[in-house]
């Protein structure tokens, strides 16, 4: 076990190698960089003082030995320098980070229950009135736009009932736990009616073809009881190929919660990300892109480590 997460921690971390490599280069080629903005709102600057910032910022170099700089800095722990915040780029990524992991963790734990219950239900008879039922709320929550489910949100429960407040992380002056948690609510409800019509189709295709297995038939045979023979012996078999999906999703949202942190106006990674790159916040898009891949990639470790957990004939030496 220790020589295949070594194994795996050596791949991150090439990938991490030639994904920063990839990104440095895409950024360095949009159009305009950081001290074109810092001219635009100085119009008096000099052409003296312009080549002097430029070789201050080392943007007078070529982009490979830009990014060779860089790299020696990043394995130093220094990832450069916010030009919007005007802070280092590891103290902006940290609070945007803390606020999209407690989004995450509630909104995924909230549509892994749901789904795996839906799919479960579903799977037990296929074709009936409750698979279809569960069918149509799967598709639903997969063809519904999250920014159209977000916006519904807000106008019913914010607007009509006033039960919780349309935006913000908490109400100033207050910032207590429950204050949070109302502000949370809708993004976290948003969050996991998007992900769920998803996991539950995927459950509910990986549960029929596990009921199906010759040893569930074999523990009904003997008289198992149906609960064991539905949560033990087929259940568990039907989560590995679920548990793949999961960690991609899982992985992904770190980054890619965009729409939900917009339209309920939560600063997390995607959105940090999304205005770093708009405002030619070199350093913090790439310091953000870098870990939300490396989330990724710790997620699909964790799902390798299920598999064996979940299927003890998977070696993983």
């Amino acid at each position: 076990m220790a020589r295949f997460i070594l194994g795996r921690m050596l791949q991150a971390a090439l990938v991490l190698l030639v994904m920063s490599f990839i990104i440095y280069n895409l950024i360095g080629l949009m159009p305009g960089d950081p001290l074109d903005i810092m001219i635009a709102g100085n119009p008096g600057a000099t052409p003296d003082v312009v080549a002097q910032l430029r070789k201050i910022y080392g943007l007078d170099q070529p982009l490979l030995a830009r990014y060779g700089h860089w790299l020696w800095a990043a394995l130093g722990g220094d990832f450069g320098w916010s030009r919007v915040h005007s802070q280092p780029v590891l103290a902006v990524l940290a609070p945007a980070l803390w606020q999209t992991c407690k989004l995450i963790f509630l909104s995924f734990t909230a549509a892994v229950l749901l789904s795996f219950a839906l799919g479960i239900v579903a799977a037990l008879r296929p074709g009936g009135l409750l698979d279809g039922v569960v069918s149509l709320f799967a598709f639903a929550g997969m063809s519904v736009p999250v920014f159209w489910l977000a916006l519904m949100m807000i106008l019913v429960f914010a607007v009509q009932l006033h039960w919780f407040p349309a935006s913000g992380i908490a109400t100033i002056g207050d910032g207590g736990f429950s204050d949070q948690a109302r502000h949370l609510a809708m993004p976290v409800i948003t969050l996991a009616l998007a992900q769920t019509g998803g996991f539950t189709r995927f459950v509910r295709a990986s549960m029929i073809e596990a009921l199906r297995m010759d040893h569930v038939r074999t523990a009904r045979a003997k008289g198992a009881r149906e609960g064991r023979v539905v949560l033990v012996h087929a259940f568990r078999n039907a989560l590995i190929p679920v548990v793949t999906v999961l960690a991609l999703n899982f992985g992904a949202l770190f980054g890619g919660a965009l729409l939900t942190e917009t339209m309920f106006a939560q600063p997390g990674m995607g959105k940090l990300i999304y205005d770093s790159v708009l405002g030619n916040d070199f350093n913090l898009a790439l310091g953000g892109l870098l870990l939300a891949t490396f989330l990724t990639l710790l997620c699909n470790l964790a799902a390798d480590i299920a598999y064996g957990w979940l299927d003890p004939r998977i070696s993983l030496t």
